[in-house]
């Protein structure tokens, strides 16, 4: 039951991501329609400003994301013994190098994990897990986030920021060209030869694609994060040999408070939600799969 669906979310993940990388493209493709009478400049485009994001989120994921969060680094095991030596537990069993340690100082329970690779890997608990959890809890959470780092999720949370990004980023230059009085030649044409009803009909798909093309990209980033969150969960299980310590965790931590001064675009690096935002009926939008489901799921194991 535990490896079918470890292999289950990993195809899913596979076809998500596969999704969101043909969304950059398609939105390059229709800029490069609309407003420089070219798919391929387009895809040019798209490929430019993806490689540009990613190279600068994956080089400095680490650093960006702890200042986003108000972590700081512990550098020695004194500074918190039981946080320190369960992390190193985890990382041994799940086979991964020791990552770097962060602490929140945040009263509300949670804990992500963030970084380039398993080498250059990082792991942020808030002070307020500390306190709640004890130990079997705590060792489920670190299983959880060892589960992101050994999979490489870390890396794959990073690509999707910086693909949600780029796709920002087109759009925003699109409008801006638009505001100044740029287009294609075609849309002229069409403006005169409404007979066209083909390059018309293209025309409309093109800009709709355009314009809704950011909150594609935040449903596609949404649900890359949901199914990694399963995949996670059942990872812990596998490290630890023991879902009632995540079981007794996820019972605590989503009845806690928000978190206070959490980044709200890295919402969805957090084992829970801490903005602790109302779920919608669609879950569309949730950066976590509802609480009960992770918790049902934990139990069947």
């Amino acid at each position: 039951m535990l490896y079918e669906q470890i292999a289950r979310n990993k195809r899913r993940t596979v076809y998500v991501l596969t999704g969101f990388v043909i969304l950059v493209l398609a939105i390059g493709a229709a800029i490069g329609y609309v407003f420089f009478d070219s798919y391929v400049g387009g895809l040019i485009l798209a490929l430019v400003f993806a490689g540009v994001y990613a190279a600068i989120m994956i080089g400095n994921s680490t650093s960006i994301v702890m200042s986003m969060n108000h972590g700081h680094e512990i550098t020695k095991e004194e500074q918190a013994p039981e946080l320190w030596h369960i992390i190193e537990d985890m990382a041994m069993v799940a086979r991964v190098p020791m990552p770097r340690v962060f602490i929140i100082d945040d009263p509300s329970p949670n804990a992500f994990a963030t970084g380039n690779n398993p080498q250059h890997a990082a792991v942020a608990a808030t002070s307020g897990i500390m306190e709640r959890l004890n130990r079997e809890e705590l060792e489920g959470v670190m299983g959880h986030e060892m589960t992101h780092v050994r999979n490489y999720d870390i890396r794959l949370q990073t690509i999707a920021l910086a693909l949600a990004a780029a796709i920002t980023g087109m759009v925003n230059l699109a409008g801006n060209f638009f505001w100044w009085g740029g287009g294609s030649n075609r849309r002229r044409d069409n403006d005169n030869d409404s007979g066209n009803v083909l390059q018309i009909v293209m025309l409309i798909v093109s800009i709709l694609l355009v314009i809704l093309g950011p909150i594609a990209a935040t449903l596609a980033q949404m649900a890359l994060s949901r199914n990694r969150e399963y995949l996670a969960d059942a990872g812990s299980v596998e490290l630890t040999r023991n879902p009632q310590g995540l079981i007794s965790a996820l019972q605590k931590i989503s009845t806690a408070e928000p978190m206070k001064e959490a980044d709200p675009s890295s919402a969805s690096l957090y084992i829970s939600d801490p903005m602790k935002k109302k779920k919608s009926l669609t879950h569309l939008f949730d950066t976590h799969p509802p609480m009960d489901e992770r918790i049902d799921r934990l139990e069947k194991m």
